[in-house]
């Protein structure tokens, strides 16, 4: 049996991220680990923060902070908010390690030895009040290929095309825009990737069904063909370049943030006992199948750039299997952008709402065929009838009713007082749900959940447990049975996307045990609660959100500044 690796693209350090980054990337990642871990399977999650590059240096700026002290904030600010979105990452890590620094430079000399690192003295702007050299992510201007005006040096928000900044259309200094460049020559390191084209496209075959938005961006960059990639900079904050004549530069962020995958399985390794337990994960391809999970404007660092560099070290490195591309989620017409502050955050997110409405909504509205829009609208609209108005309100049925008449325990049933047509529609939809699951189609995970909760309203509303009550005690008591039965039914299969909410519903009726434990394919048991044991009396599970609520929102987050 292969082993799951599974790694979501490294959040950057340069401020608290937004719901598109959670969604687009961390949350699915979460989501399928706790699945393949309900089925007993063995995995490795792994994530941290990306903490080089220009992005960093201009964020500890603007804090007034040295860089390094900047990061480390940041990454602990980071962490400690994906934890309470209950992102259970085997090991959340962080690029601007020991571990990283080695072995981004041996993959640098491995990639030089094997003749696919060119010298070449190209022109860059250049600052003259700063007297330095400028790298990509401090210059900006408008994308020479859709006109958006706030387009970076290294890639456009607006069409996610990659960008050089000399091919920007009036660039500007992002650190002083007033001030003057001038365009000078200077030398840089490239990634030879047109010679390494022939091995990534071999390597690009074996991908397993990638997704519409990865095979097209695949196939874009392929038919085009690569070109000479530049992989160091003029920055202070990075890994150095172990290159005479370039003790005055560092690597480019995205040379050495994928490497972070491996590096901080290292550092988890380490902190396990066990310094060479990342090998197992790493050099021993035949043996794990590697799942990523990245917004689709990362695809082509994930699925051309760092597989290049991997084939071009020649070293038996695993490579991924499958790549779960997202497209973005929007906010109010426009892009939600770390940089520009624009969207709701996810601190913010918390201090308005739990975690598991935001868990569940995102994953309802996930951009996975096309673009998404969030609103406030929306969102509560979701979240009252999923939540409130489904889940919540057969959980709080059952409990009352069982409260009421069998003084909060489970009623007498055996084997022949199961609802064989329940069973039978339960058992189908928690099969479809596993395969959903198994296939990574969260719109169609979420849409099965909501069958199955709609089963249990229309089976309960159909019973009629208060009026069988009357004339046949037994029966009623079977039928609410069955109700709690589906109730830990209900706790399993939220597991993955609600977990909090899982956990609670679990304990309600099923105290002894965890749902995490439990695979989604065999909990169809309705014969498996203890008669008489205790189950909660009545709950209130979720508050509805009002119409004020949703416009005092919606006047606060404007779309311009949150």
């Amino acid at each position: 049996m292969k082993k799951y690796l599974i790694t979501s693209a490294l959040p950057y350090i340069n401020g608290i991220k937004h719901l598109g980054n959670l969604v687009g990337s961390l949350l699915p990642a979460d989501i399928y680990a706790r699945y393949l871990r309900q089925r007993g399977e063995e995995v490795l999650c792994i994530c941290g923060t990306d903490d080089h590059g220009a992005p960093a240096e201009i964020a500890a700026q603007e804090a007034g902070q040295p860089v390094a002290e900047y990061c480390q904030g940041m990454y602990e600010t980071q962490k400690a908010i994906y934890a309470k979105f209950n992102l259970a990452f085997d090991h959340f890590g962080k690029t601007s390690t020991a571990a990283n620094k080695s072995l981004t430079q041996d993959m640098f000399k491995y990639l030089e030895q094997n003749g696919y690192i060119i010298e070449k003295t190209i022109e860059q702007y250049y600052s003259v009040a700063d007297k330095r050299f400028l790298a990509d992510r401090h210059i900006t201007g408008t994308c020479p290929k859709c006109n958006y005006a706030m387009a970076r040096g290294d890639q456009c928000d607006g069409c996610g095309a990659l960008l050089d900044p000399t091919e920007l259309i009036n660039p500007r200094s992002t650190i002083n825009p007033q001030d003057t460049l001038e365009l000078r020559k200077t030398k840089h390191l490239f990634l030879d990737l047109p010679k390494l084209q022939p091995k990534v496209k071999q390597w690009t075959d074996t991908l397993q069904n990638p997704s519409k938005v990865v095979s097209g961006i695949i196939r874009k960059w392929l038919e085009e063909g690569l070109e000479q990639r530049c992989i160091t900079r003029d920055l202070d904050w990075g890994i150095p370049v172990p290159k005479p004549g370039y003790e005055d530069k560092v690597f480019y962020v995205w040379f050495d943030a994928p490497n972070g995958y491996i590096s901080i399985t290292m550092d988890w390794a380490a902190q396990s006992g066990n310094p060479d337990a990342w090998q197992q994960w790493w050099q021993q391809p035949d043996q794990v199948h590697y799942t990523q999970f990245m917004a689709k404007d990362n695809v082509p660092f994930h699925a051309v750039m760092w597989p290049a560099m991997l084939l071009g070290t020649e070293r038996n490195w695993k490579m991924v299997d499958y790549i779960k591309g997202f497209n973005w989620l929007n906010y109010a017409g426009g892009k939600f952008s770390t940089s520009q502050k624009r969207g709701v955050f996810t601190d913010t997110a918390l201090e308005l709402f739990p975690a598991d409405y935001w868990r569940y909504y995102l994953m309802a509205n996930v951009p996975e065929s096309s673009d998404a829009d969030f609103s406030f609208k929306d969102f509560a609209s979701v979240i009252n009838k999923d939540l409130a108005d489904s889940l919540g309100n057969f959980t709080s049925r059952v409990l009352t009713l069982v409260e009421k008449y069998f003084d909060s325990k489970v009623p007498d049933h055996n084997a022949t007082t199961v609802d064989s047509e329940l069973a039978q529609k339960t058992t189908e939809l928690c099969q479809q749900l596993n395969q959903a699951h198994s296939e990574l189609r969260y719109r169609e995970v979420i849409n099965t959940m909501r069958q199955l909760w709609a089963l249990g309203n229309e089976y309960i509303t159909k019973q009629q447990p208060w009026s069988v009550i009357k004339r046949d005690p037994a029966q009623a008591g079977y039928i609410l049975s069955n109700c709690l039965h589906l109730l830990r039914i209900y706790a399993v299969t939220a597991w993955p996307i609600i977990p909090g909410t899982a956990e609670q519903i679990f304990a309600l009726v099923s105290p002894d045990a965890n749902p995490g434990n439990i695979a989604i394919i065999n909990v169809t048991d309705f014969n498996c609660l203890p008669v008489g044991s205790a189950v909660a009396g009545k709950i209130s599970m979720f508050s509805k959100i009002e119409d004020a609520t949703v416009s005092e929102l919606e006047a606060r987050f404007d779309g311009i500044n949150s």
